[in-house]
């Protein structure tokens, strides 16, 4: 029996990095109808700071064509980002203290659009994920050496599949259910080779007695 490769354990990648978030604001009178006459403003870069001129929000366009929201904390660190680049890609990304991305969702043209989870030092913890044909894929990944090591994944048939994966990132344990409904279980060696199965088989038809 041979492992079913069309399971799903797919890995997200997504460029860029992207907030999401509503900036409120208040205002007076007088700067409301001043807003009001203008229609357009055009600027590259907008900043906006707090009561002690900290900087709070930062709004752009970069170099090389990417739209950027970035919101800061209290004290200067980037926190949350949203961002979409020139060719369509858009990104939201959350950030912890030590500046360490922890949270990515994304939505890439023509690619898997989904989350992903970091662990300390950008390291990929956990991906969901959805194929353009709709295939939808959970991958849990190695804190040690970012490899996926588990993946649950659902077909664009419908067939759910469970796999296993070694330290190397191999392929070496398979539950699935095809799209007919038999189920089967498969086990592989380092070179992807199967060496156990377990597909279910239909009991063979009694003979008519003669």
């Amino acid at each position: 029996m041979h492992l079913n490769r069309n399971s799903i354990y797919a890995v997200l990648a997504l460029g860029g990095g992207f907030l999401g978030g509503i900036i409120a604001t208040q205002l007076t009178p007088g700067v409301a109808g001043a807003a009001r006459a203008m229609h357009v403003v055009r600027a590259e870069k907008f900043e906006l700071v707090d009561t002690d001129g900290n900087r709070r929000a930062s709004l752009e366009v970069t170099d090389n064509g990417v739209a950027d929201l970035i919101l800061f904390d209290g004290a200067g660190r980037d926190d949350a980002e949203y961002r979409v680049t020139r060719d369509g890609i858009a990104t939201i990304s959350f950030y912890d203290k030590a500046g360490d991305k922890r949270v990515l969702m994304g939505e890439v043209p023509g690619g898997r659009n989904g989350v992903t989870v970091y662990g300390p030092s950008d390291k990929l913890m956990a991906g969901l994920t959805v194929s353009p044909t709709n295939e939808a894929s959970l991958t849990l990944y190695d804190p040690n050496s970012g490899r996926a090591r588990a993946g649950l994944g659902v077909a664009t048939n419908g067939s759910p599949a469970l796999a296993l994966f070694d330290q190397e990132g191999r392929d070496r344990a398979e539950l699935h259910v095809l799209a007919d409904g038999h189920p089967g279980l498969a086990l592989a060696n380092e070179s992807g080779k199967s060496i156990a199965g377990l597909p279910e088989r239909e009991a063979p038809a009694a003979q008519t007695q003669q």
